[in-house]
């Protein structure tokens, strides 16, 4: 990994980016920090052309978008469109909304939707990713549900965004997630896994918890990530000083 493909996701900092001047200060704090790249999750108040010229200002390049549920398989076209406008390659399926992955009809019918909304975005020289949380891990047949989605897809179709902290919270392995998906992963969510005292899980900055990111990236160069993204759903305090944190763990330890 090379610093020019690390980027932060928004969503990291969503209570932050309400008007265009929040979006203005949000952008700015983000490229202090050394981030020369987001991916986005949402315009708020303003069109796609105004939120890439306020990233442009800032010297902030997309790595991508997390499009609405809603968007991606309803109206694929508006995704591409969007993605035009921003200049970007990459739009990802951000969350299972409604689907239960207790019912095949209902796992066929979104690997089905996916796989025909992915083909639109690739004839338009897009890239439809899949953006995993824990729910996908639930056992399906000799595999997951994710195991499922990705073989029910033609790969051109849908790719994956892996996020490293909802794969071990699913009760499998990041680095055998990575390789297995070689190929077919263009971004990598990054998140640390740690526990508390009281026995439960939490979202960690990269580093400060016990997930082996020297194993994880090296397996990702592997399997030709093309963006690293930091994103931390939940923080113990400033967001800022999170993704600061996680920051400077990789720069320290992680970049080639």
């Amino acid at each position: 990994m090379i610093l020019s493909q690390l980027a932060v996701q928004l969503y990291t900092l969503r209570d932050f980016l309400h008007t265009a001047e929040d979006i203005k200060i949000t952008a700015k704090k983000v490229r202090a920090i050394g981030y020369s790249a987001v991916e986005i999750a949402g315009f708020g108040p303003l069109s796609p052309a105004e939120f890439r010229e306020i990233l442009d200002g800032e010297g902030l390049a997309i790595a991508g978008i997390h499009a609405s549920t809603e968007a991606i398989l309803e109206t694929p076209e508006k995704v591409v469109e969007d993605l035009d406008i921003l200049g970007v390659t990459h739009a990802s399926y951000p969350y299972p909304a409604g689907i239960d992955f207790t019912s095949q009809a209902s796992i066929e019918k979104l690997a089905a939707q996916l796989d025909a909304s992915g083909a639109i975005l690739h004839q338009s020289g897009k890239t439809l990713a899949y953006h995993n949380h824990a729910n996908e891990f639930l056992r399906h047949g000799a595999g997951t549900v994710l195991d499922f989605i990705y073989a029910s897809c033609r790969s051109e179709h849908l790719q994956a965004e892996l996020d490293t902290y909802w794969v071990q919270y699913g009760g499998a392995n990041p680095v055998a997630w990575i390789e297995k998906l070689a190929g077919r992963l263009p971004l990598l969510h990054l998140k640390d896994y740690a526990f508390q005292s009281s026995n439960q899980p939490i979202m960690a900055e990269v580093g400060a918890g016990n997930l082996d990111f020297p194993a994880i990236i090296s397996a990702a160069r592997k399997s030709g990530v093309k963006w690293y993204i930091v994103e931390q759903d939940v923080t113990p305090g400033d967001p800022f000083d999170s993704i600061k944190q996680s920051f400077d763990f990789i720069q320290a330890n992680l970049l080639d």
